[in-house]
């Protein structure tokens, strides 16, 4: 029986991890590219620099707790190449910020680990400004990977662990949120869906071995299957309904037209 793995930070140790991780690296890259302003905020999952491809002058990283020193790597760096460093230790559903001040947030991860995901989303619907992004990720529920989770949890709840049933494939901490969910979250405040993915369609298999054998599943996945990804991402623009953007007050001057002439009949 394979060792139970409790908390997010190791599993992204493993092979199915790492995996996962540089997928979201990928698309995090891809979507923070051609995202502009001068605030943005990652708030939670150091293991991943989300930012590092956006060129908002301000970018920062928030972590709800401080983080033990991490290993220095072969190239000096803290925590190894890529390791992003905390700006501020916080809440994430009470944010530090005022009202209508960042705008792009991004949560790799942070809804479904957190004790109230519904308060810190309306937190991120506070601080962005109007037409300001979100950007999530989460682990998909109607996935191999959820199947195989919610199977594990099931044979904890009735006890059975004979046959090794019950170890967790995910992190057993958190509770994960579906795609169709969040969907309704993000309607109810005023968010609009900009784009959503899935990825991730390999099977839920522990060693990098049988990860590459199955490697042609992604591109199969994603095609014929394409909802059913471990993880999803999705980017929401928040809308300030009733706002409209002015133009200058000042307006050309017409030409002001000639009277019309009127000339008195004789009788």
């Amino acid at each position: 029986m394979t060792e139970k793995i409790i908390g997010l930070t190791e599993w992204f140790g493993t092979a199915p991890g790492q995996y996962l991780l540089d997928w979201e690296q990928a698309q995090f890259d891809l979507a923070a590219a051609d995202l502009f302003g001068y605030n943005a905020l990652q708030l939670g999952l150091p293991e991943l620099d989300a930012l590092r491809n956006n060129r908002m002058p301000h970018r920062w990283l928030a972590l709800p707790e401080v983080l033990p020193p991490q290993p220095v790597s072969a190239d000096g760096t803290p925590g190894g190449e890529g390791a992003a460093r905390a700006a501020l230790i916080t809440d994430a559903a009470a944010l530090p910020f005022p009202a209508a001040c960042l705008d792009l947030v991004v949560l790799p991860h942070t809804l479904e680990f957190s004790a109230d995901p519904h308060h810190v989303l309306r937190e991120v619907e506070r601080v962005l400004v109007p037409e300001g992004r979100v950007v999530i990720s989460g682990f998909n529920p109607a996935s191999l990977w959820g199947f195989r989770q919610g199977r594990s949890r099931f044979w904890e709840r009735v006890g059975f662990q004979s046959t090794g049933g019950s170890d967790l494939y995910l992190p057993d901490a958190g509770e994960f949120i579906g795609p169709w969910r969040l969907r309704d979250w993000l309607r109810l405040l005023s968010f609009d869906l900009e784009s959503d993915r899935y990825g991730c369609y390999r099977p839920a298999v522990r060693t990098d071995k049988w990860l590459q054998r199955t490697a042609w599943l992604d591109r199969a996945g994603a095609r014929w299957w394409p909802i059913f990804g471990a993880v999803y991402f999705v980017v929401a623009v928040k809308r300030v309904r009733g706002m409209r953007l002015l133009g200058p007050a000042w307006k050309p001057r017409r030409a002001a037209a000639a009277a019309p002439v009127r000339v008195a009949s004789r009788h």
